[in-house]
């Protein structure tokens, strides 16, 4: 069977690898893909990941016997819906259900009708009236959320009245984020320990993940700016099974619940963004695919295979699916270039060992070749991941491969996982 996935960045590259791991996987073709793809995927790089109808019909010429669309953006823009239109399987949602994450409002909203526990709210469309509740309501810090898709940067957390008004200027009225800021929702700000969960779901049936935590600061200690996340462990020890349970019954089945009595059953991956409050789990946020760099943490400990788990939640059998998971830890270091979320060079050689150990998976993201060569490309340039039986053995070996591989400016973070590390301490 020739399969197809959309994309081009790590959550892709651990996609694909998975993938490959079924015996009637003939060719897997990558859309755009990357210089590290290439080496588990043809890749085809004149097709971006928005050009729906180019993918479309690339898939038409190519028998392609099943799809996968990754990135958010392709599937706001409906290509999984155009997919199926051409009559080829696809995994991922439809336009419409893809709304839980292309729109916060719409998300928010949802949860607010269902009695989704989230954190409260207020929309607003105009920036005056959002600036007169800021001054005369708000109580900091306080977050403030572009409606729309923002490549992962649209969430700001002002931590006083000056940074609040900066923030709806710039989102609103300079339009940071373009059309994304037209709309934007003020929120309080939760504290607790944070938890990513991503769950395959047919609309009906849902099999939750490994947990995993992710670390999207760029700074060790949590400082600097936020990233589209600089590592990530799995499981997430602050998940515990109570939090589990209370999780399936109060968040993830009236969310499937809530879809289908909106008329747009969600069939995916949904991805929930949970705080772990005084007051219980609350939503954070909805992601409409897996995450990233989340992906490349929890697919390691997939025992199933993921095309047989893709097609059922395809065909609405995945109530019938037992889906297992290894046991130990995972975890993943992300190699950046120097400067990364602001500006940063590209074309850097990358050198990466022949001799990594077996437990070791290098994931590129932000890379292409040149001339043979990989050079960086982009901001997260490739993301290092171990498994281990511990969560410290894991660690110890990502960060030891990644020390050995090397690019000029490279950047990472020395600390990720030691809060999970403290977690299991305590």
């Amino acid at each position: 069977m020739n399969l197809l996935v959309v994309g081009g960045g790590g959550r892709e590259h651990a996609i694909i690898k998975k993938l490959k791991e079924n015996p009637t996987v003939e060719t897997i073709y990558a859309l755009p893909g990357n210089g590290g793809i290439a080496q588990d995927a043809v890749c085809v790089p004149e097709i971006g990941a928005k050009d729906i109808e180019k993918i479309v019909d690339f898939a038409k010429s190519h028998a392609i016997g099943f799809a996968v669309v990754a990135p958010d953006d392709p599937l706001a823009l409906g290509c999984v819906d155009r997919l199926h239109d051409a009559g080829i399987p696809c995994f991922g949602p439809g336009a419409r259900a893809a709304r839980i994450e292309a729109s916060k409002v719409f998300a928010k909203n949802l949860m607010k009708q269902y009695g989704i526990p989230t954190a409260r709210y207020e929309v607003f469309d105009d920036p005056a009236r959002a600036l007169a509740y800021l001054r005369e309501t708000a109580s900091f810090p306080i977050v403030i959320k572009a409606d729309g898709l923002a490549l992962g940067k649209g969430v700001l957390i002002p931590q006083n009245l000056s940074e609040a008004e900066a923030a709806v200027k710039s989102i609103m009225e300079d339009k940071a984020f373009g059309d994304s800021g037209n709309e934007i929702v003020i929120e309080e700000f939760l504290t607790g320990p944070e938890v990513s969960v991503l769950a395959f779901t047919d609309g009906k049936a849902i099999a939750p993940m490994v947990s995993s935590m992710d670390h999207k600061r760029a700074g060790d200690g949590d400082t600097g700016l936020n990233t589209g996340g600089m590592g990530t462990i799995a499981p997430n020890p602050c998940y515990t099974p109570e939090i589990a349970a209370e999780c399936m019954e109060r968040i993830f089945l009236p969310t499937l619940a809530a879809m289908r009595a909106e008329g747009f059953p969600f069939k995916g991956c949904l991805y929930f963004g949970l705080m772990i409050t005084s007051e219980g789990p609350k939503v954070i946020e909805y992601n409409c695919r897996f995450g990233d760099p989340e992906t490349q943490v929890v697919l390691p400990l997939l025992k199933t295979d993921l095309l047989t788990v893709m097609r059922a939640v395809e065909n609405e059998t995945l109530g019938d699916l037992a889906v297992e998971w290894r046991g130990g830890f995972a975890a993943c270091v992300i190699l950046a270039s120097g400067g990364y979320p602001g500006g940063y060079e590209k074309g850097k050689a990358i050198v990466i060992p022949e001799d990594l150990p077996e437990n070791v998976t290098v994931y590129h993201a932000g890379d292409k070749l040149e001339n043979g060569k990989l050079v960086t490309s982009g901001g997260r340039v490739l993301g290092v991941t171990a498994a281990g039986e511990t969560l410290q053995a894991a660690l110890d070996s990502a960060y030891a491969s990644a020390e050995r591989i090397r690019f000029d400016g490279k950047y990472l973070r020395h600390d990720i996982g030691q809060r999970a590390l403290r977690a299991l301490e305590g």
